[in-house]
């Protein structure tokens, strides 16, 4: 073959791979199967649900491969308008990490919902907290837990890399717009690093996704209440609860092949005893 017919029919085989469009043989109802490998990268957030969702899904389609990364939103919005990865997971609007130009590239897929909660060490004797005493601890006006109802013990805050979509919630619906001080405290890429710190270190702060506050997670940190108000499903459908957001799968461009059936599949109605086992939120459920 010549070198310059090789080039094309290896261009035009990468394509398709990225696309996740490649087919064979099969008896779904265009004669075709689905087959091909996509790369679904981003908010670690969603990853447990990607990831449940990703094996559910190629155990019907056994041709089909979904690798899931986490990285966080920012990261996943980069690699999806790269073309690097299929589908970019994120807790955010694209706007809100990329430019403009690059953001209008994308289509946006409102897939489910999540809450968030604030989380302490287990040494922490606070229940719950003001959204005001809240943005006065990561702007580290407040350094102590008996300024806040709590014991005589020196606040440590763990914050969230500047990447993860989850701060951005965070931001936009607990700090009333102004970012955390990174100046203070120390910083981690994500939940399970999150947790980890949270559970090693006395006095502790951050935040994790409610999809992440397992029975057994709740072991090792305590979620509190905003404004007496507890992180839970009821309280998001009806307006209560202030901190959460959709969770977004995005594509470069109109969704195909295994990435478009793999989306139809995570938002269908044999999915949803799934997204709610995980601690998401139906995007049906949400007004």
């Amino acid at each position: 073959m010549r070198k310059g017919s090789l080039r094309v029919v290896m261009a035009a085989l990468a394509v398709m791979i990225a696309g996740g469009t490649l087919v064979g043989c099969g008896s779904s109802g265009n004669g075709s199967k689905l087959s091909g490998s996509i790369t679904v990268a981003g908010s670690t957030a969603l990853q447990p649900l990607a990831e449940q969702a990703g094996k559910a899904f190629t155990e019907k389609n056994k041709d089909a491969a979904i690798n899931v990364q986490g990285g966080g939103s920012g990261t996943g919005l980069k690699l999806v308008s790269e073309g690097t990865a299929n589908i970019g997971n994120s807790d955010v609007l694209a706007e809100k990490k990329l430019d403009k130009a690059l953001a209008d590239q994308l289509v946006d897929h409102k897939v489910c919902g999540i809450g968030f909660a604030v989380v302490v060490n287990k040494e922490v004797k606070v229940d719950s907290l003001t959204a005001k005493q809240i943005q006065d601890i990561f702007t580290g006006k407040v350094t102590n837990w008996k300024e806040v109802g709590g014991q005589d013990l020196k606040i440590e805050v763990v914050h969230r890399a500047k990447s993860s979509g989850t701060r951005a919630t965070f931001v936009d619906t607990v700090m009333g717009g102004v970012d955390e001080n990174d100046g203070i405290g120390t910083m981690q890429d994500s939940s399970g690093a999150v947790e980890k710190a949270i559970a090693g270190t006395n006095g502790s702060v951050s935040y994790l996704a409610m999809s992440y506050l397992t029975d057994e997670v709740k072991k090792n940190v305590t979620p509190i209440k905003i404004d007496g108000v507890e992180a839970s499903k009821a309280n998001i459908v009806g307006g209560t609860y202030k901190f959460w957001s959709y969770e977004h799968m995005y594509t470069k461009g109109e969704a195909t092949g295994v990435t478009k059936a793999f989306i139809e599949y995570i938002m269908s109605d044999e999915s949803k005893a799934l997204v709610e086992k995980l601690g998401y939120i139906p995007a049906g459920d949400l007004k």
